[in-house]
């Protein structure tokens, strides 16, 4: 019964997670739609 309740205790931590990371990711979303068309278009990256 312990391990039972462990792993319900898991599966809850491991939903807040996601949901924290689903939440952080609309947050850069959000931030990255302001940005200007173009940016980054001619960026050289041969080394």
């Amino acid at each position: 019964m312990a391990v039972a309740a462990k792993i319900i205790r898991m599966n809850a931590d491991q939903a807040n997670s996601v949901a924290q990371l689903l939440q952080s990711a609309q947050q850069n979303a959000a931030q990255l739609a302001n940005v200007a068309a173009g940016v980054g278009q001619n960026v050289d990256i041969s080394a």
